[in-house]
C-alpha cells in the first residue's frame, strides 16, 4: 500500500510541475525593447547583464547613485526608460538607492520566489530588466514602500 500511494504523490507531484512550467512559458510577456542574449552582453557591462538580464544583486553600498542627491531622473541602464525620479528618492540605510515610488507605468511589479518566499520584484516595464524589490517599510508620509534598487540598474541623468 505504501508503494502504491508513493507512485501516485511522485506521478501527482510530475504532473503538476510540467502544468506550472507550461503556464509560465505561455505567459512570457513581450516588452518593446527585446534583444538577444549576446546583443545584451554586448551592450551592458557584465555587472550589469547579471543584475538586468539574470537578475541578480550588487554588493550593498557599492553603488555611486547612493549618494547622487541632485535633481533629475534615474533610467533604466539597458533601454533609458525614465524610471524614478530624483525628488523620490530618500537614503534608507539598506545600501542600495531606495525611492518610494515610481514613475508611473513605467516599473512593472512580478512575483520572485529566489530566495524561498514571495517578494515583489521590480522590473522596468520597456525592457524586462530586473531592477530590485519592493518593501514595505519605505517612509510613512508618503507610500510607506521602499523601491530598493540595484545601482547597476540605473543611470542618472542631471536635470538641465
Amino acid at each position: 500500500m505504501k508503494k502504491i500511494t508513493s507512485i501516485f504523490i511522485l506521478i501527482l507531484m510530475i504532473s503538476c510541475t510540467s502544468k506550472a512550467q507550461n503556464l509560465s512559458k505561455e505567459k512570457k510577456k513581450i516588452y518593446k525593447v527585446e534583444k538577444t542574449d549576446a546583443e545584451w552582453r554586448k551592450t551592458l557591462s557584465p555587472m550589469a547583464y547579471y543584475v538586468l538580464r539574470e537578475a541578480g544583486t550588487e554588493r550593498a553600498f557599492t553603488s555611486p547613485l547612493n549618494k547622487e542627491k541632485k535633481e533629475g531622473i534615474f533610467v533604466c541602464a539597458a533601454c533609458e526608460t525614465p524610471l524614478y525620479k530624483s525628488e523620490h528618492k530618500y537614503d534608507s540605510g539598506s545600501g542600495w538607492p531606495s525611492f518610494d515610488r515610481a514613475i508611473k507605468g513605467n516599473v512593472e511589479k512580478d512575483v520572485d520566489y529566489k530566495i524561498g518566499y514571495a517578494r515583489t520584484e521590480l522590473k522596468c516595464n520597456t525592457c524586462g530588466g530586473h531592477l530590485g524589490h519592493s518593501f514595505n517599510d519605505g517612509p510613512s508620509e508618503t507610500t510607506g514602500k521602499r523601491h530598493c534598487i540595484n545601482g547597476v540598474a540605473l543611470k542618472f541623468i542631471p536635470k538641465k
